[in-house]
């Protein structure tokens, strides 16, 4: 028996949900607890391309139970579209599989329309997805947002729904002059979207501590990754939640004696989506060509990912921040071919070396980094299933990581589909 968070060591997108889906393999239920639908994890099971945007990768085998914790804002309409897709594909066919949180924040549509028009008009932009992630969370710790348990008192959401819109709109109308919105149709919308998923409502933090007493194997699966946690990522360009491991805690209404162990999931070199600090960011050919061989284009929004050699200052920051027990390296299969590879072990900045993920962001964006490279490989990762059958320069790589982070790397996945991984260490079997 089990509990074990899997988080992104980076800025994101760095395969969180090939990882996951592999590892519902050992596990007995998954568990969404932070974020929405800007977040897209993207799983090939032989071929055929799944992107999840809210229910946990773990949808795709059916004996596990998949949870949306009480930390993730819904958007309904979102949720609806993704059930019925995975329906027509024969998936979900138990809807006791699915579990979502009454105490799970809304996003509505005046979430929306502020993030869009926040972002359009802002002269420093977040790069936000736009989808009222941020906002949701504002209203959520503004005590001005509503839960999906709030929809089971129609009279009540319509009347608050009400008196909050006959303020909003009045300052939606002068500072960015657009319609007003009206609350009946929301209220209508909604509780009639509610109709359709309050089946898989329920108080998940009971489901998930009964599991436990159960001795069930618990997966919690973030979204996005250290460098984007609102406390400790490059704040303001982060997200608007607790990406880090403590995260899951409060995000799925579980207490910390529950976990066993933390894995970290980073890519063989970095990537970013949206704008911010990238200190690794390669900008010329090399950056081109990461981004064409790995595919580097974000699941939700289809946007280019800038890219950049490895960045362990980053890895060591998540390490101290998630309390990492073991480190997952996805796509190292992307750099085969290339006859040098780079890795920062520090930054400079104004002559001073700079050892520690700073915190100032006029600081990190300032800073050069203090590279160390090892020999590349040209040989195919893909078909290797061994440690052993590893190039010496692939070996070597792993090594140079372990020993900076001083945390093993259980696990390299060198391909895109199911099955193209090397699990060094289960974290399950422990």
């Amino acid at each position: 028996m089990a509990s074990i968070i899997i988080v992104g060591a980076q800025w994101g997108d760095e395969g969180k949900g090939k990882i996951v889906d592999l590892y519902t393999e050992f596990a007995d239920a998954v568990v969404r607890f932070q974020g929405g639908n800007n977040a897209g994890h993207t799983i090939v099971v032989k071929g055929e391309k799944t992107v999840l945007h809210l229910i946990p990768s773990g949808i795709l085998r059916p004996t596990v139970k998949c949870v949306i914790g009480n930390g993730v804002v819904v958007d309904p309409a979102v949720l609806i579209e993704e059930i019925d897709a995975l329906k027509k594909r024969g998936l979900l066919a138990d809807d006791s599989q699915l579990a979502v949180s009454e105490r799970a924040h809304l996003i509505m549509p005046y979430h929306r329309t502020l993030d869009a028009l926040r972002e359009g008009s802002a002269e420093e932009k977040i790069g936000t997805t736009g989808k009222g992630i941020g906002p949701a969370y504002e209203d959520k710790m503004a005590r001005k947002g509503f839960r999906l348990c709030d929809l089971e008192n129609p009279g009540a959401f319509r009347s608050r729904l009400n008196q909050l819109l006959t303020q909003r709109n009045e300052r939606f109308i002068k500072i960015f002059g657009i319609e007003p919105f009206d609350p009946k149709s929301i209220a209508d919308s909604y509780l009639s979207m509610y109709e359709k998923i309050r089946r898989y409502v329920t108080n998940t933090s009971e489901l998930l501590n009964g599991l436990r007493l159960k001795k069930k194997q618990i997966l919690f699966e973030g979204a996005q990754g250290t460098s984007l946690d609102v406390d400790h990522g490059t704040y303001p360009y982060v997200t608007s939640s607790n990406t880090v491991a403590g995260g899951a805690l409060s995000g799925a209404g579980v207490g910390p004696t529950m976990i066993d162990g933390v894995v970290g999931v980073s890519k063989a070199y970095t990537t970013r989506v949206g704008l911010g600090p990238f200190p690794t960011e390669l900008e010329g050919k090399e950056g081109e060509l990461l981004r064409a061989r790995g595919g580097e284009f974000g699941a939700t929004t289809g946007r280019p990912r800038r890219c950049g050699w490895l960045d362990l200052v980053v890895l060591k920051h998540a390490v101290l921040v998630s309390g990492l027990t073991g480190l997952i390296l996805t796509k190292l299969d992307v750099l085969s071919g290339f006859k040098k590879i780079r890795y920062a072990v520090a930054y400079e900045h104004k002559g001073k070396t700079i050892r520690n993920f700073p915190s100032r962001l006029d600081l990190l964006t300032d800073c050069t980094p203090i590279y160390e490279e090892t020999d590349g490989w040209n040989e195919t990762l893909t078909a290797i299933k061994k440690t052993s059958g590893l190039p010496v320069a692939v070996k070597s790589y792993i090594k140079k990581i372990e020993e900076f982070l001083g945390i093993p790397v259980i696990h390299l996945s060198l391909g895109p589909q199911r099955g193209e991984d090397i699990l060094i260490r289960n974290p399950f079997n422990n």
